[in-house]
């Protein structure tokens, strides 16, 4: 039988989940996420919170990965969507490295301090690594994404153009919100811990409600929760 992570803490697991799932989707700080919980009649300090989401956040969030790694295995890739977010962490400029799919859904996130062939060509091998080879990849014209595709062998692959990468640029856009409601970064490390984390559990809710009727909506939704809570499931 597998070990309870949760065996140490007195919080249940459910409400430990709970405040996860509230700081990391919603742009809200730990003492916001204090008050609502409060609300329902749960008593916890912000820095519990805190403490929750850094030893429980990438724990959920490999779950979620996990799964969605081995969904996208069994289908064939079909078009990724690579582009970089400049982030800065006490002043220095670093770069976010994010690759999203056909659908504008983050899957793969990766922090470095340059915006090179070998920065590029480690992010595109770890990506390829865990979700395969896709038929196109979409980049902008930075050129290490060609130095680093020439290594790989998907030179052929690659397309650039003007609004090409459109799905990308915007999907940088709750991460941004996210960014600010942190009032930023303060160390690499834990810029990749939560970019990771964010887009894992980003993905996870995220059901584009503008172009489906209500009724699919909220089967999606419902469908999203139950999944959510099985991940308590040791």
């Amino acid at each position: 039988m597998a070990i309870s992570p949760f065996r140490y803490f007195k919080t249940s697991s459910e409400i430990i989940q709970l405040g996860v799932l509230m700081y990391v989707r919603f742009p809200l700080w730990l003492r916001n996420v204090e008050d609502l919980l409060h609300e329902r009649g749960i008593d916890v300090c912000h820095e519990s919170v805190r403490l929750w989401v850094d030893r429980f956040g990438t724990y959920f969030a490999d779950k979620i990965r996990k799964r969605r790694s081995e969904a996208m295995r069994r289908v064939k890739q079909w078009r990724w969507h690579l582009d970089e977010v400049f982030v800065k962490i006490r002043g220095e400029t670093h770069y976010l490295w994010r690759a999203v799919d056909h659908e504008g859904e983050v899957f793969e996130a990766y922090v470095t301090k340059k915006r090179d062939k070998a920065a590029a060509l480690k992010f595109l091998r770890k990506a390829m690594k865990r979700y395969g080879n896709p038929e196109v990849v979409v980049t902008d014209k930075c050129p290490s994404y060609r130095a680093a595709m020439k290594v790989i062998g998907n030179e052929g692959r690659q397309e650039t153009g003007r609004h090409l990468n459109n799905r990308a640029e915007n999907s940088h856009l709750p991460f941004r919100r996210r960014e600010r409601a942190m009032s930023r970064f303060r160390r690499m490390r834990s810029l990749q811990k939560f970019a990771s984390m964010h887009s894992s559990v980003h993905n996870h809710f995220n059901h584009q409600r503008n172009i489906k009727r209500r009724a699919g909506f909220k089967s999606l939704r419902d469908a999203a929760f139950r999944e959510w809570r099985e991940l308590l499931v040791v």
